[in-house]
């Protein structure tokens, strides 16, 4: 991966303004997966959340609490649909290695650590998302790079 990909992540506008529903995203190769997202927390905004205000207030002035769900809906919801709406695979990196380099693989200090975690309840991805969801969303997480990999193994290699 590119500088550019390794250090992106789901970065939402400040809450509380008129754009707390957006995610902010730079030129390049991420753009594309963060619109992606970002169609699909709008939709959650607008359509699925319990909320008091008419569509468009739903949109605005939403905390950081509020981000946070909408991020793990739209996730969730990503996924589940890349697993044909009977599992969802989150990918997050830990501690511990689980993949040994070989003379075919050049080890990233990343990849090497990502661990699987399958799913076959959407709202139980869901509720593991949003309980990690600094996974995705914190400064140097690789957020962007773990959701393409939960993609990637949601949908399936022979898929």
């Amino acid at each position: 991966f590119t500088c550019e990909w390794t250090k992106a992540y789901f970065r939402f506008r400040e809450p509380y303004s008129d754009l707390a529903y957006a995610l902010e995203a730079g030129k390049g190769g991420t753009r594309t997966i963060l619109m992606a997202v970002q169609a699909h927390i709008i939709k959650y905004l607008l359509f699925i959340r319990n909320t008091e205000y008419t569509h468009l207030e739903r949109l605005c002035g939403i905390n950081r609490q509020e981000q946070g769900e909408a991020l793990a809906a739209a996730l969730a919801d990503t996924l589940w649909a890349a697993g044909g709406g009977g599992r969802a695979v989150v990918c997050l990196v830990t501690a511990a290695v689980h993949v040994t380099p070989s003379r075919d693989y050049k080890a990233d200090n990343f990849t090497e650590r990502i661990q699987l975690f399958e799913f076959s309840e959407k709202a139980a991805a869901q509720e593991f998302i949003f309980d990690h969801i600094n996974c995705f969303k914190g400064e140097g997480s690789h957020g962007v790079i773990l959701f393409l990999y939960s993609l990637i193994f949601s949908r399936t290699l022979a898929r």
